[in-house]
């Protein structure tokens, strides 16, 4: 699933902005077409933190919740002195990106893939290619990307939790969930202290709150793994999915 403003997905109208509320409201747009009643999520970075909130909105629907390189909720350290930062910057970036439109850009496909592999060095040249399928529309003398430019910083696109709302947060949750963590990912230990202390922190309450519901493990590869070397999650998602066990709601 693309949200809106990425891959083959429509970009939202003017005003109307791109944060978490939105994309979560998606999610349930889409299952309420397909007419679901109860699924599985499975979800890489930024979708995770939209899936876990959905998982917590909508606690009776989802059944498990897949984590790849992700975190189901995000927290700053420094969250209440960031918070009127974070949705200033939101609504200039908003403003300024729709004040200065200028039209897509036409680039050869070669050129495209180079400058795609070029801004996400964790990708290898076949999975660039595959994520150009749907980042990108063909036109007579090249691609342009599909991505709106008004899609901004994570950090003006989600509320950061405070540790009370937190924990509040994973008390609703009822599905299995699996997360699934990259030695060389987004959460790599040796990005600083900061990283390191929020993602101990949520992984330490979905433990203690959650119990056997929740299950972690830690492959070797970067933050697309799934992507580069989908054998190291391939066996544990399937296990996983396929498990009979069903908690009591």
């Amino acid at each position: 699933m693309d949200f809106g403003g990425h891959g083959l997905s429509s970009h939202y109208y003017l005003g109307v902005p791109y944060c978490q509320e939105n994309f979560v409201n998606e999610i349930g747009r889409v299952v309420a077409a397909l007419k679901w009643k109860r699924f599985s999520l499975l979800s890489h970075s930024f979708g995770g933190i939209i899936g876990g909130m959905f998982s917590c909105i909508f606690p009776e629907m989802v059944d498990k919740l897949i984590l790849l390189d992700t975190l189901p909720f995000t927290m700053d350290p420094k969250g209440m002195e960031n918070m009127l930062t974070y949705r200033r910057g939101a609504i200039e970036h908003m403003l300024q990106a729709e004040a200065f439109q200028k039209p897509r850009q036409v680039v050869k496909p070669e050129e495209m893939l180079q400058r795609f592999l070029k801004n996400n060095n964790h990708l290898n040249e076949e999975c660039g290619r595959l994520l150009l399928q749907r980042g990108t529309t063909q036109v007579a003398t090249g691609l342009m990307m599909n991505r709106d430019r008004r899609v901004g910083l994570l950090e003006y696109s989600i509320p950061f939790l405070t540790r009370e709302l937190l924990v509040h947060s994973i008390k609703q949750l009822q599905a299995q969930v699996l997360l699934i963590k990259a030695s060389q990912g987004y959460f790599n230990m040796e990005r600083g202290i900061t990283d390191k202390s929020v993602m101990l922190l949520v992984l330490d309450t979905l433990r203690s709150v959650l119990k056997e519901q929740f299950q972690y493990m830690e492959v070797p590869g970067n933050h697309y793994v799934h992507l580069n070397q989908p054998q190291n999650v391939a066996d544990i998602i399937s296990a996983f999915l396929q498990s009979k066990e069903r908690l009591p709601h």
